[in-house]
């Protein structure tokens, strides 16, 4: 049998460890970029949520204020000829 020296053991366990941290660092390093991609793509759905709804909201004001218009046109016409073959008549 081979006699293992003393110091192969500990050694072996401080490389193995180091490994460990540089590992774990490696990771926590990963983890946090993922994050801030994920939070990046996140606000970037929400801005484009929001562009969406203010143009469909710009939308239906529009189509309300032409509505709103050419219905006074049509009522403003409407009485004006009442009132004018009222007066005729």
């Amino acid at each position: 049998m081979a006699v293992r020296p003393a110091r192969a053991r500990p050694e072996r366990m401080r490389r193995s460890y180091a490994e460990f941290e540089a590992a774990l660092a490696e990771q926590t390093v990963e983890e946090r970029q993922r994050a801030e991609r994920l939070r990046r793509a996140a606000a970037a759905r929400s801005r484009a949520r929001r562009r969406a709804r203010t143009r469909k909201a710009g939308t239906a004001r529009f189509l309300l204020l032409i509505t709103a218009i050419i219905a006074t046109a049509a009522i403003v016409t409407i009485v004006m000829f009442q009132v004018l073959a009222a007066v005729m008549g």
